[in-house]
């Protein structure tokens, strides 16, 4: 029997002809276990379905279709709702973004804190805990997301009704777009605010971002145009702030914070990135950059420390390697710790879009 990949069963699903089956959701997240042995095949899939027994056969069949050396298939759908994940209502979001849920912007006031890594990585959490995920790397001048995800093909786009719409890439269970898929590495980009600006818009408006529960915006550091363009062409859901330990990072993480407020968008918490460093031969603890930046400027200004991420050469090679830490290594202790930033953010955006803080309750599902 030949060799069946992960990637080329979701190319066989997405072919699947079924009013409930939304194969625009169908990533490589979807699967959630795959064996095979002697022309059988074992396949666990987590889709969003109503009645999952409805479309069993017809995704059996496809199989079938596709890959004549298989015999059998042992398929068991375990249905995954997004019912559970709260929507920000508003007319102009709906209008630009009609598939969309929540939008969050992930920022700093100052570079060099991980921003990018924290917003790819909490981006890939929230994908394993089910949700439906997109990222923008709206940082034009830098754009880093591509190499962290792994990716660098060119966008695929198609003719829509009234307009020309681009395919956003797809990796470990998200969508995502980036000025870096469209130009060549090397290349700098030598723009205007206004351009840097457009383009933001058109990622927006020309991708086909489909339904998600959240869409995430990596953001520039500082406070300028692309930070303004954001905030006035659809009302966010909120802002996640991402600062280290030192005061030096902090000064410019208030005033990051501080604009959201003035713009009206709700601040759902900060992330302490490089809190503190753990010696791998001693065990011994180091707040190489401080300690309880973080927690000061949430008494301060009056919002929620998410949690703090030590750091961990692993999840520098994450991000260098495109493989996120949170996907590459699940069971580790910081990985753990990026889990629980992501749902204490969910919960948040509960928060913010219920006025409730009952704890928004997610179907893991059985990952073993």
């Amino acid at each position: 029997m030949s060799e069946i990949t992960k990637s080329s069963l979701i190319n066989s699903i997405k072919n699947v002809k079924h009013p409930e089956l939304n194969v625009n959701l169908i990533t490589l997240n979807s699967i959630k276990k795959f064996d095979q042995k002697d022309g059988e095949l074992f396949l666990e899939l987590s889709v969003t379905a109503k009645n999952p027994d409805d479309i069993k056969n017809a995704i059996t069949d496809q199989i079938k279709s596709d890959f004549k050396e298989v015999k059998k298939v042992n398929l068991n759908i375990k249905a995954r709702s997004s019912s559970h994940i709260s929507t920000h209502k508003d007319p102009r979001k709906d209008a630009i973004l009609p598939g969309v849920k929540n939008t969050i912007a992930v920022a700093s006031g100052k570079g060099g804190v991980g921003k990018s890594t924290v917003a790819v990585n909490l981006a890939v959490a929230l994908a394993q805990d089910g949700a439906m995920v997109g990222l923008i790397d709206a940082d034009i001048y830098g754009p880093s997301v591509p190499l962290m995800l792994g990716a660098n093909d060119k966008p695929k786009v198609y003719q829509a009704e009234n307009s020309v719409k681009i395919i956003p890439l797809e990796n470990y269970g998200i969508k995502f777009m980036s000025i870096g898929l469209l130009v060549d590495e090397k290349d700098p980009i030598i723009w205007r605010g206004p351009m840097a600006s457009g383009a933001i818009k058109q990622f927006m408006t020309d991708v086909d971002w489909g339904e998600l529960d959240y869409l995430l915006f990596d953001l520039p550091p500082g406070t300028g145009d692309i930070q303004l363009t954001l905030v006035q062409t659809i009302p966010l859901t909120g802002a996640v702030i991402v600062t280290t330990p030192q005061e030096v990072s902090l000064i410019d993480a208030r005033k990051a914070l501080k604009m959201f407020e003035r713009v009206n968008v709700p601040v759902l918490g900060v992330v302490e990135n490089m809190s503190y460093f753990i010696a791998p031969d001693t065990g011994k603890k180091y707040d190489i950059f401080g300690i309880g930046g973080g927690e000061k400027i949430c008494k301060e200004l009056n919002t929620n420390l998410l949690g703090g991420i030590p750091i961990d050469p692993r999840i520098r090679q994450g991000g260098d390697n495109g493989k996120p830490m949170v996907f590459a290594i699940p069971d580790a202790e910081e990985t753990k710790i990026l889990m629980d930033i992501s749902r204490k953010l969910t919960e948040q955006v509960n928060i913010r879009n219920t006025g409730s803080d009952d704890k928004i309750e997610i179907d893991l599902g059985d990952n073993n």
